[in-house]
């Protein structure tokens, strides 16, 4: 008499390979979420999508200014959540001509009982006026170290490129203020060693 088998002879050997292909996927995915930020970094910093904007040193500006166009240049500053520090531009805007050089005080203060390092990192509205935004000198270079109960004045000079688009008549800088003091660059700690105390 011939027995009714409902499993076929082949079954557990293709369940096998379906179980590999679906654990081959997951981990693919997951090493690809952990790609997609430096990805998404990369171009950003190319781009200059979604605000971001090269923070490093530019050339001074050696172009013509162009006196028929003015750009409402706007700051809004923040510090990062827990960060106590105060930190505020001493102007909230500046009118500028493309081309023309620019130097813009930004105020930090440190009301903690502690000697601090914070780094501000900057970020552009629109995004596509990053790609325009130009500065030769800025804070926002290096981290930057504050004593215990200290303010100090950090100056930002800029230049908007004359090839800036012509529909954008007004960009947000916006800084955020992040506490670096845990991961500070050694030279940068020993800043606080060759100040004299106030004591």
């Amino acid at each position: 008499m011939a027995t009714n088998d409902p499993t076929p002879t082949n079954a557990r050997p293709d369940n096998a390979r379906v179980v590999k292909r679906l654990l081959f996927v997951v981990v693919g995915m997951f090493g690809f979420g952990f790609a997609l930020v430096p990805l998404y970094e990369v171009f950003c910093d190319i781009t200059g999508f979604n605000g971001r904007t090269k923070n490093e040193q530019a050339a001074a500006n050696t172009r013509q200014v162009d006196t028929s166009r003015t750009i409402n240049v706007q700051f809004i500053t923040r510090v990062n959540k827990g960060m106590p520090w105060g930190f505020s531009p001493e102007v909230n805007s500046v009118r500028v001509h493309p081309g023309e050089t620019k130097v813009v005080n930004f105020l930090a203060s440190n009301p903690t009982g502690q000697n601090m390092v914070a780094q501000a990192i900057p970020s552009v509205a629109p995004g596509e006026a990053g790609l325009y935004l130009n500065k030769t000198e800025c804070f926002c270079f290096n981290q930057q170290p504050l004593a215990a109960g200290a303010d100090t004045k950090m100056p930002m000079q800029f230049y908007l490129d004359p090839d800036i688009p012509e529909h954008i008549h007004t960009l947000t800088l916006s800084y955020t203020m992040y506490d670096m003091t845990a991961n500070a660059q050694p030279d940068v700690l020993a800043t606080f060693e060759a100040t004299p105390s106030a004591d």
